[in-house]
Order: C-alpha cells, then structure tokens, then sequence
C-alpha cells in the first residue's frame, strides 16, 4: 500500500511551499511550466507572468523553491470569476477531471473562507483569491497529486499544521496571525493544529485549503511504512530556529490500517442504573466509537460503575462533556492510543431470507492478504426481518450469515445489487 505523509508540523504549509515540496519529490517541473502558461492566457498577462524553480537551503536542509514574479497590478475577480478562471486555467494546462475537480475544491473553500471572514454573500470580488500564483500554487499542484497518483489511489496523512503569527494585513486594517481565512477552512473540515511562539505567519490559506482537501488523517507520528521519496518545499524566509519547509514522504506500508482512538475513563458511584444506560446510550449518539459500562466496587465498598469511551481524536471533548454534564462526574481520565484494524467495508445485499428477498447491509473485514475475516449483518436489518417473518432472530442472523458467504463464494461482488 502506497503512502503520502506531509509534514506541516515543522514549519506550517503554505501553497508555494506544498507546490516546492511536490516537486522535489517528485524530480519533475514540467507540469508547473504548463499552468503558467494557462494562467498567462487564461488572465491576459502576456509574458508578465515569470516563476523560477531553483535549490536553496533552509535552517542547513536543502529544499526547492518556487518563486513567482508578476508585473504589479490590482486583481480583483468575483467568485464566480475566479471559479470559471480555475476551469479554464486547468483546461488549458490539461488537467484531468480528477485533478480538475480537486483543484475546485479547493477554490471553493478559499472563496467560501473570504466571504464568511469579511461578512460578505453573493457574488463579490475576492482580491486574494485573483492572484496570479494562488491558480499557480492550487492547478499546479493538483496536476503534480494526480500524475503522481496521490488523489484517491494512496494513503494521505499529514501531522497538524503549525499556525504561526506574524502581522496579516487587511483590505483597511492589520491583524496579529493567524490569518482569518485560515482558521475558517480549519473550522470547516475541524481539522487539529498547533501552534508555535515563531512570530511569522507559517500556515496561509491557500496552503491549507490544499492540504485540508488532500489528508484527512492527522496523526501526531508517521505510520510505520518504508521510506521510498523525501522532498523539501523552502518556504520565502528563514526563520530562527528551525527550518522554513514543508517535507513530503513517500513510501510503502504494511496492508494492516492503523489510527489513533481517545480513551476516555470515569467511575462513577453515585448514580443509577437508568442514568448510566440513558448515558450510554447519548454518547453513541454524540459520535462515540464504542461505550463499555463495567460493574465495580468503590471506595468505601460502595457499587460503582466504570465507564470506558472510544472515540475519534476530532470529537472527543463533546463526549467529555456529555459525560460530566450526564453524571456530574468530576473528572474525566483521557488518554490516546494506537489501534490496528482489519480492512472493512458496509455493503448492501439482497439476500432469500425466509423464501423473501430482503435488503440487508452487511460489514465485511479482510486481514491484509484479502482473506476474509468476518461477516457481520447490521442488527436493526436483522430485526426487522425477524418480526416481519415472526421468527427468532437467531435463526435469521445464522440464514443472512450463510447466504451472504455462499454469495462471496460464487465471486458475487457485495454491494452490486
């Protein structure tokens, strides 16, 4: 299995910096030249357009670095224009649709941030989003992620962005960082950061409205994999202390999944039954993982109760807080762990169950090699076969267990019915 890690702890992520990094990685420029190109005819800019590769250094590490230069002048487009702008540009450099599709994305959430951050709706012009090398830094990496095949075919993690500070300036006014834009695409795909006493603005809109649209798994330490590609992206300054890039990792990992759950713990003594099933009950709801409620024995000899919470590392303060304000606990142990998991998926059959065809989700899990490992009906499926059939349920779950393996046996693909 193909792995991409992109590691904007070190120094943040802007779009220069993520185009640099892939290039390095990936020994080629020649899609870059392409969309300079598409960008010049798409915008009229006639030969004022100019954008130089070259090697530097940052901190002592060596790394790429893409400069644009472009004759001064104001560019204000609409949303919508610099949508259409983004079409085209891709269109011109001959961006596939996969990579003309991320490249809107993208854009979209660049132009969804403005309008929200400055109060705005309709159709109004966007002076950030008009720039020259905000369709370079987006187009030219989504044709690098594609050609590489890193949209859709890989493993995409990244380590939480650092934000930085610095000063950001405003259409009227100057702002301590990080940048507003920035914070609403955070907001939006409620993605983890950290942040860093370095007094310069490290992670810029665009560069992680391409990062936030491209890894959906943060994780704090690198997935066991074997390192097969390093590439550095030298962001414009050097900073005191640590190194102005963005690093890129490509390699190969085991078939095995891992991730990363929040444990939470609390014990509690001093209420029912019927609270602490209500309880968990309500943290499933609120997105919790898994609940185990375990029987006890407390201080002083009193009956208590342990409750254990799984749940994701994005939303685990809600089910902190369900916990407290449900029990009125005064504490709530939390701790993060790795996992290993098998390879799964929930599809959706039609199976004879009874002498009836019946629509039944199932969850199928594989190990690594593809072997099967289990078959699980969904339970709400399952029930309402059995009363419908007024039969146990027993008796259903061992029917859909066996017709969906003599499914799979034949090579019948799950979920094409």
């Amino acid at each position: 299995m193909r792995v991409l890690v992109i590691d904007a702890r070190i120094a943040g992520v802007a779009g220069d910096m993520f185009l640099a990094a892939l290039i390095d990685l990936l020994g080629k420029t020649e899609p870059l030249y392409r969309v300079v190109e598409a960008v010049e005819v798409s915008l009229n800019l006639h030969g004022e357009l100019k954008v130089e590769v070259s090697e530097t250094s940052r901190g002592g590490l060596r790394a790429k670095l893409v400069k644009v230069d472009v004759e001064p002048r104001h560019y204000s487009l609409k949303a919508s224009e610099a949508l259409e702008t983004t079409r085209k540009v891709c269109r011109e450099a001959g961006a596939s649709e996969r990579a003309s599709r991320y490249a809107l994305k993208v854009m979209e959430d660049l132009a969804e941030a403005e309008q929200r951050v400055h109060g705005t709706e309709g159709d109004v012009e966007l002076h950030q989003l008009s720039s020259p090398d905000t369709f370079i830094d987006v187009v030219g990496s989504a044709i690098l992620l594609d050609e590489a095949g890193f949209l859709g075919q890989v493993e995409v993690y990244a380590t939480p962005p650092v934000l930085g500070g610095g000063v950001i300036k405003l259409p009227h006014a100057e702002l301590r960082g990080p940048a507003p834009a920035t914070l609403e695409i955070l907001r939006k795909h409620r993605y983890p950061f950290v942040q860093t006493s370095i007094d310069e603005e490290l992670t810029t809109p665009t560069g992680i409205a391409i990062l936030t649209n491209l890894a959906e798994k943060v994780v704090d330490l690198y997935p066991p994999m074997k390192v097969e590609r390093v590439g550095y992206g030298a962001g414009v300054k050097e900073l005191g202390g640590i190194p102005n890039v963005l690093r890129m990792v490509e390699g190969s990992a085991h078939a095995i999944s891992m991730d990363r759950v929040m444990v939470l713990e609390t014990g509690l003594d001093d209420v029912t039954g019927e609270v602490v099933g209500y309880l968990a009950e309500k943290l499933m709801k609120t997105g919790a993982l898994d609940v185990y409620v375990i029987p006890a024995l407390g201080k002083k000899g009193r009956p208590s109760f342990q409750v254990k919470v799984l749940a994701k590392p994005e939303g685990y303060l809600d089910l902190v807080e369900t916990l407290m304000n449900e029990t009125g606990t005064l504490g709530v142990r939390v701790r993060e762990e790795p996992r290993v998991i098998a390879e799964r998926e929930e599809v959706e059959l039609r199976v004879e169950v009874g002498g009836e065809q019946q629509k039944v989700k199932v969850k199928v899990s594989r190990d690594p090699s593809g072997r099967l490992l289990n078959v699980k009906p969904e339970f709400e499926d399952l029930k309402r076969i059995a009363i419908e059939q007024r039969r146990p349920l027993r008796e259903v779950l061992e029917e859909v267990k066996l017709k969906t393996l003599e499914k799979m046996m034949k090579g019948e693909v799950l979920g094409s019915e």
